[in-house]
C-alpha cells in the first residue's frame, strides 16, 4: 500500500505505507490525501528506487 500527499500547490507524493514524508529532500506543506492499494508500475519503481514519488502539477500544465 501507499500514502499519497497533496501540498498547498497541489503537488503530488507518493510514499510506502507507514513511511514518514522525506522532509529533507521533499521540502513543504504536506497533507495526507488518502491510501492507495495499487499505483503505476512507474511510480512504484520510482518509490522503490528513491524511497518516494514526487510529481509537480505545473510539470503538467501546457
Amino acid at each position: 500500500m501507499f500514502d499519497v500527499y497533496l501540498n498547498d500547490r497541489r503537488d503530488l507524493l507518493v510514499v510506502r505505507n507507514g513511511l514518514p514524508i522525506p522532509f529533507h529532500e521533499v521540502p513543504g506543506k504536506w497533507r495526507k490525501k488518502k491510501k492507495v492499494t495499487a499505483v503505476s508500475l512507474d511510480i512504484r519503481l520510482v518509490v522503490e528506487r528513491q524511497g518516494y514519488y514526487m510529481r509537480k502539477l505545473t510539470d503538467f500544465k501546457r
